[in-house]
């Protein structure tokens, strides 16, 4: 019995071809849908982003209104924070938790 070494050759190089182009159509596939994927998420990045923006300037909107609000008081919390002033109000209430 002889084996035609040619016919196994072109055999198993037919089936790696076979293989291979299996593979690449599947690899194709994939980054067809991952392709797909990503650009629905770039979008969805883009409107979270916008909406982040929108909300960060409502915050700079009320961090300017509440600093306006503030700025007749800005002396009197300059003087609160003093470290003599804390240390006055500190004293009152180490006294008044003694005297109870």
């Amino acid at each position: 019995m002889t084996v035609d070494y040619t016919l196994v050759g072109a055999t198993l190089l037919v089936i790696g071809v076979v293989a291979i182009a299996a593979e690449g159509g599947l690899a194709a596939l994939w980054s067809v849908r991952l392709s797909r994927r990503a650009r629905r998420l770039q979008e969805w990045l883009l409107e979270e982003r916008g909406r982040i923006e929108a909300d960060v300037e409502r915050l700079r909107l009320a961090l300017a209104e509440t600093e306006a609000l503030w700025q007749p008081y800005g002396r009197l919390l300059r003087w609160l924070r003093h470290p003599i002033a804390i240390a006055l109000l500190q004293s009152y209430a180490r006294r008044r938790t003694s005297a109870r």
